[in-house]
């Protein structure tokens, strides 16, 4: 049986692509559940547009990214912590508190964009990257200072 893939699956294709499935996989799991459509000449037609609005849709999104890419790329922010002895952050920065301070700065940012895999936990500076698009990621420096008393 030949179907056109609805969903991106494990060992069997990506989405889009007509793949050869056995009629029992494909008749009582794939179809049933969304994850295929039969290979009908009008189906096809009918992903090829939606293919290409989809097309149409990433390269506007990677544009908008690109442009919010470039206005963080020189971005520099500043957050101070209180600190205990050794010059130990009381806490730690997270990617919530980056993202409090972007909005602060105009850019309404999601706090899941920012790749932190570790809290910071020291004073200094550090660049954090920050996952805009699939294919996009842009750098911001953060200074994490000590809060005077």
């Amino acid at each position: 049986m030949k179907v056109i893939l609805t969903t991106d699956l494990p060992h069997v294709g990506k989405v889009g692509q007509a793949v050869e499935v056995a009629n029992g996989y494909g008749r009582n799991f794939l179809i049933p559940r969304g994850f295929a459509v039969l290979a009908t000449p009008g189906n096809q037609r009918n992903l090829a547009q939606q293919q290409k609005a989809l097309l149409a849709r990433q390269a506007k999104t990677r544009a908008e990214a690109e442009a919010l890419a470039a206005q963080l790329q020189g971005l520099s922010l500043k957050i101070t912590k209180k600190t205990g002895a050794g010059d130990r952050l009381y806490g730690s920065v997270t990617s919530m508190d980056v993202a409090d301070l972007l909005k602060q700065r105009g850019f309404s940012l999601d706090r899941r964009k920012i790749v932190l895999d570790t809290p910071l936990k020291t004073l200094g500076a550090h660049k954090i990257p920050v996952r805009l698009h699939a294919e996009v990621v842009a750098e911001l420096e953060v200074t994490v200072t000590k809060e005077e008393a």
